[in-house]
């Protein structure tokens, strides 16, 4: 059960900790927010999106922080804020990659005594920005922890009660490499292909001849660079792993075309039919 009346302090309000600080204030919880952006966090102080200023001076009010920015600026704003955190103040980042700030955060959280968590939101969309963001945008999805081996089992449940107001649908946990080399293929290497799948002379002279298919496949593909670049260097071993995988198997499909080999295309294909059905026999994620 949730406690009534918490604190949740957002580091950056663009689409996560935009989304996170609408739905806390949607169910009537206080967010303090500390954004690089001033007018964002004048339009959030405004909407009563956010009723204050997430500062040094602030910090030990809260429940919860979220650092909801790219991940070097994370661990940045962690060591500025870190001495004046509370033992009794959770910090979470909710960062797409693991291994880096998990790291850093661990050591941060650890030298001056209070608990920081690993988190991944499993939802989004491809546009970014405050004004993209909503409240809702996490109800029903996944919610992936990376907990600290020395306390998981009496935090565990303290997390999931602050973050229950989001109502995400599921929790998984897992290591920060772990987490890294999954990621690499159900979310980094979707966004290299969609982008580099657009870049066909055909895109630009698509209209009138696509429909669902263009549309799945190329959705990521508009996305933010700077953010995704940032994300693919810290994650660059088990991504240019996944590239290689996927080169190697579009070789063979153009190999099996260029010789008119309809048995090995029709191989390749069942193949990965199956490989699909067995992927999904547990569930898919993306429903």
């Amino acid at each position: 059960m949730t406690r009534k009346n918490l604190v949740i302090g957002i580091v950056g309000l663009g689409l996560i900790g935009g989304s996170m600080a609408r739905t806390y204030a949607a169910a009537g919880h206080k967010v303090l927010a500390a954004e690089a952006n001033k007018k964002t966090l004048q339009k959030a102080l405004d909407e009563q999106v956010v009723t204050g200023e997430l500062t040094r001076d602030t910090v030990a009010c809260c429940d919860l922080i979220l650092l909801a920015v790219y991940p070097k600026a994370a661990i940045a704003k962690l060591r500025e804020l870190a001495s004046a955190v509370p033992p009794t103040t959770v910090v979470m980042d909710l960062c797409g990659t693991k291994r880096e700030i998990c790291a850093a955060c661990f050591a941060i959280a650890k030298e001056h005594g209070f608990p920081f968590v690993g988190g991944h939101p499993m939802a989004g969309t491809q546009f970014s920005g405050y004004e993209n963001s909503r409240a809702g945008l996490f109800e029903g999805a996944p919610m992936v922890l990376v907990l600290p081996e020395e306390n998981k089992n009496t935090l565990r449940e303290h997390v999931k009660a602050l973050l229950a107001p989001i109502a995400f649908g599921s929790y998984a946990e897992t290591d920060a490499e772990a987490h890294d080399r999954v990621i690499a293929f159900t979310s980094q290497l979707a966004h290299v292909v969609s982008n580099a799948y657009v870049k066909s002379p055909q895109a630009q002279i698509h209209h009138g001849f696509s429909a669902g298919s263009y549309r799945d496949l190329t959705r990521v593909a508009w996305l933010n660079e700077h953010m995704w670049c940032e994300l693919f260097l810290e994650n660059r071993d088990f991504l240019a792993e996944e590239i290689s995988h996927i080169i190697s198997a579009l070789g063979a499909y153009r190999t099996a075309l260029l010789e008119n080999d309809a048995s090995t295309l029709t191989a390749l294909l069942r193949e990965g039919r199956i490989a699909k059905e067995n992927a999904d026999k547990d569930g898919d994620d993306s429903k």
